[in-house]
């Protein structure tokens, strides 16, 4: 999934010498409110493939983000591609590093995703909120081609070389912001999904469903009358 200021950052990022005749592969490509995936297609790569952990519009090949290494190999996509999934996968640490890994040397890897203040949003789940300086630690192993915050949303995006000699950084006492723990740390502890604070983001989180049920029920009553 994605939202418009991400497909914008997208579509500036890459041009047809990016991406003709190389493989590609889009991580959590399941379209739910927009793809970037005709804007690469476009440019012809070799290969495109989308993965998500469900088969639906924009998924090839179902395979969870933490398996990416193991089901691919190293150094298989010259072009790696993450919109709008790094908040909702438990094990971040992980999924970054299959990133990394399955990136070839000189390849791109191109990230947008969530930062605090952004609303809880699971799908299935919500974890992390990523910052300007997250990105600047976590991905301090590859070159910073471009590193924006999201104008329209608390949002970061980020595109990356992965240099020839890559040595991948240890991420393992980096904290992040969690949602469900309303602050920085390196783990989530099990007990934090059942404090009154995520409890509480819960319940507004179905209170606002409920109210945009109800408004669409109205819309539609609305339409018939005006068609009679």
């Amino acid at each position: 999934m994605c939202n418009k200021s991400g497909i914008i950052f997208v579509a500036k990022s890459f041009s047809k010498e990016d991406v003709k005749g190389k493989k590609v592969i889009e991580v959590g490509s399941y379209d739910v409110n927009g793809s970037v995936r005709s804007l690469i297609e476009f440019y012809k790569p070799a290969k495109y493939i989308g993965v998500d952990i469900e088969n639906g519009p924009g998924v090839d090949i179902v395979c969870n983000a933490e398996d990416l290494l193991e089901k691919f190999g190293k150094e298989s996509f010259d072009i790696v591609i993450s919109t709008e999934l790094l908040e909702h996968v438990r094990d971040w640490r992980k999924v970054i590093s299959n990133f990394k890994n399955i990136c070839s040397p000189g390849g791109i890897i191109l990230i947008t995703t969530r930062s605090h203040g952004f609303g809880y949003h699971a799908y299935p789940h919500d974890f992390w909120r990523f910052e300007v300086e997250d990105m600047d630690e976590i991905f301090s192993d590859y070159k910073m081609l471009s590193l924006e915050k999201d104008c329209s949303d608390p949002g970061v995006f980020v595109k990356l070389k992965k240099p020839n000699e890559f040595k991948e950084k240890e991420l393992a006492n980096h904290k992040l912001y969690s949602i469900v723990s309303d602050k920085r740390v390196i783990e989530i502890d099990p007990k934090d999904f059942r404090t009154f604070y995520f409890m509480k983001v819960i319940f507004n989180e179905k209170l606002k469903d409920i109210a945009r049920a109800l408004d669409k029920m109205v819309f539609k009553a609305g339409s018939c009358r005006v068609k009679d």
